[in-house]
């Protein structure tokens, strides 16, 4: 099979969906690799070290896309990229098709089978693919509230840690999956008073066992969600639902029981945010201010550690791509339930559930799509 890989195009979206070992491992069993130039550079990857493993630099995006069966991507296609994808082309990438209705028909029209990171679930219920980028964009969430706490930036004025004397900032966390978990390690660490909403029982003793004692976990309802948002200098939005849209739980009613400087931090962005005043933001132009608050909503988080981030995602990734490589998308499906998960589009036929329900489309199960 012939494997493109693109420069990524979105905003200060530094990561690359392939490193040299992913393409090792591709040309290894007999793949052609095509590596558009620069591609790596974010991410201090060369091209002469994609060269020095196979792979064949070329220098158009158009280039790449017209020679590969399948494209690896780290994030969802722009609108400039829709027509260069061709049918029966495999996208392997990051999706989010449930808030973003125009991609979803994009990639229909051009009959692709689009194969998404973020849905590929094990038996055991866990995302394997969007494991590692919750776990930085977790991190990195805390980082971010930090900063933009100061008050030159718009802040509260309000050091995260506090100081002898002084309390620490209050850190409220809407979830408690991988993305909430490691925010509220960091934020812990950082000497922050955390206070994590979970709706599973299981999962939040389970929390409360594990974290550290400024950690206090809580069930997530509307009422102790408005109390915590009474004391909250941060919110970090952490709610997933598996391809869906994220549930709206901070509605802008809600903004005014925070207090004037506090920062949200949607870190759910990506299927649609969990704050009602959540829109997508850049690395370029990250933030907004709402009644008040400082939102801070960008799509890409990862891409700004970009060498970490793409290193972590191609750890992951890299089986999955041999493995449809060797085998062509439906043999893969078809002996591996994870690669069959995420298919979300193919041919023009939506063939993930959540997907379908969004955007009132008709859903048609993968094994019901003729290859």
């Amino acid at each position: 099979m012939i494997i493109g890989v693109p420069k990524e195009i979105k905003d200060n979206e530094n990561r690359v969906a392939a490193i040299p070992a992913t393409v090792q491992a591709l040309t290894s069993r007999g793949h052609t690799v095509l590596v558009q130039k620069g591609a790596g550079a974010g991410s201090g990857v060369s091209d002469q070290s994609y060269e020095s493993v196979g792979a064949k630099i070329v220098t158009t995006a158009r280039q790449v896309f017209k020679g590969a069966e399948m494209i690896m991507k780290v994030k969802e296609p722009l609108p400039s990229e829709y027509p260069l994808l061709r049918p029966r082309q495999i996208l392997f990438t990051y999706l989010h098709l449930a808030p973003d209705k125009r991609l979803t028909e994009a990639l229909l029209a051009r009959k692709i089978v689009g194969i998404a990171y973020e849905t590929m679930e094990t038996a055991d219920g866990r995302l394997p693919l969007l494991e590692p980028m919750s776990e930085v964009a977790g991190r990195m969430a805390v980082h971010v509230a930090a900063t933009y706490l100061s008050k030159p930036l718009g802040g509260r004025g309000v050091l995260m840690g506090g100081v002898p004397g002084v309390p620490p900032a209050t850190v409220v966390i809407l979830g408690g999956g991988i993305v909430g978990y490691n925010a509220a390690r960091v934020a812990a660490g950082m000497g922050a008073w955390v206070y994590l909403l979970e709706k599973n029982p299981v999962r939040m003793r389970y929390l409360d066992e594990v974290l550290p004692e400024n950690v206090t976990t809580l069930m997530s309802s509307q009422m102790s969600m408005e109390s915590c948002l009474r004391r909250a200098d941060v919110v970090i939005g952490a709610v997933l639902i598996h391809g869906a849209k994220a549930p709206r739980l901070v509605t802008r009613q809600m903004l005014k029981l925070m207090q004037p400087g506090a920062v949200i931090v949607d870190v759910a962005v990506d299927q649609g945010g969990c704050c009602e005043t959540t829109r997508p933001t850049t690395h370029s132009d990250p933030i907004y201010v709402v009644d008040g608050i400082v939102h801070y909503c960008v799509a890409n988080m990862p891409g700004a550690y970009a060498r970490t981030s793409t290193f972590a995602l191609t750890n992951v990734t890299t089986p999955y791509a041999v493995q449809i490589a060797d085998k062509g998308w439906l043999a893969a499906a078809r002996e591996n339930l994870e690669i069959a998960r995420g298919l979300n589009v193919i041919h023009g036929q939506v063939t993930n559930q959540p997907v379908a329900l969004a955007h009132r489309l008709r859903y048609v199960p993968w094994t019901k799509v003729a290859a």
